[in-house]
């Protein structure tokens, strides 16, 4: 059994070594500690005219854009101020992209995490503590997510207003026949879960019924070549880690809808049956 030993947090503001420009140095060496996903360095520094500099842009395979500004210390209200702006211009300039207001700071307050919730739902923000951690190999970071943008609500809440298809139209048009079959696989697994699931075809995906009600716990999305699975779970790191164990292609996590994204082939479906019931079986549980 290895020994136990005592953590011994490190504040970074005021230090000579630690300091603003090596945190950013470690971010864009590793993105993905901050706990928002694979994500890559587009701009640090960035230049905003009359507004001064963006900490770090960051972006994920998915088109969705971070705005990151860092705080060594406590939050203040020049800190949301400043990173509300910059997420405001860089939306107004890009906005084929979905953008995301990200704060981290060493100690983000009660009050400012008050004042900061206000805003979302309106404003996409998202809020990460920083700790850091003396060891004898030398500092270590914890980025903990302590505010986090409001999911959107599950795909069939909008349901009446999402434009109907048919079989046709997905064979013809936006897939194939044979990649249209992965759907109905998808289908006769999760009719091990409830019998009475049907199919519905709408512009945008295969989804799911139950008698007359949308029941959307997940998604096919056919291509002309395979398929891609959305699963309605939230993210944690054991699913994460789960998911990538089984050697399925797994995309990125879509946090807008809070979804799991899986590109399957046929061959997939096939060797990996069981687990997608699995997989299936919890989404629907939570849906239900």
């Amino acid at each position: 059994m290895k020994s136990y030993t005592k953590l011994k947090n490190f504040t970074l503001k005021g230090n000579r070594e630690y300091n603003e420009a090596w945190l950013q140095e470690v971010i864009a060496k590793d993105p993905s500690i901050l706990g928002l996903g694979a994500l890559t360095v587009k701009d640090r520094e960035r230049a905003h005219k009359g507004a001064g500099r963006l900490d770090m842009l960051l972006q994920d395979e998915d088109l969705s854009r971070y705005e990151v500004e860092l705080q060594l210390g406590e939050s203040n209200e020049t800190h949301i101020i400043r990173t509300i702006e910059y997420w405001d211009k860089e939306r107004k300039m890009y906005p084929q992209y979905d953008h995301f207001a990200v704060i981290v700071a060493e100690d983000i307050t009660s009050r400012f995490l008050n004042v900061i919730s206000l805003f979302n739902g309106h404003i996409p923000i998202i809020a990460i503590q920083l700790t850091a951690v003396e060891t004898s190999e030398g500092i270590g970071l914890v980025f903990t997510k302590v505010l986090d943008t409001v999911k959107l609500g599950l795909v069939d809440e909008d349901e009446a207003t999402s434009e109907a298809t048919d079989r046709n139209y997905w064979e013809t048009q936006k897939a194939t026949t044979e990649t249209v079959k992965l759907a109905d696989s998808i289908l006769a697994i999760s009719k091990n879960i409830n019998p009475g699931l049907e199919q519905t075809y709408k512009k945008h995906y295969i989804g799911f019924k139950l008698g007359n009600r949308a029941f959307n716990f997940a998604v096919c999305k056919p291509r002309a070549q395979g398929m891609h699975l959305e699963v309605s779970l939230p993210q944690s790191e054991e699913m994460d880690k789960e998911l990538e164990a089984t050697g399925l292609d797994v995309l990125s996590y879509n946090r807008h809808f809070g979804l799991y994204r899986i590109s399957l082939k046929k061959a997939d479906i096939e060797k990996h049956k069981d687990y997608l019931k699995n997989l299936l079986e919890k989404a629907y549980e939570i849906r239900a």
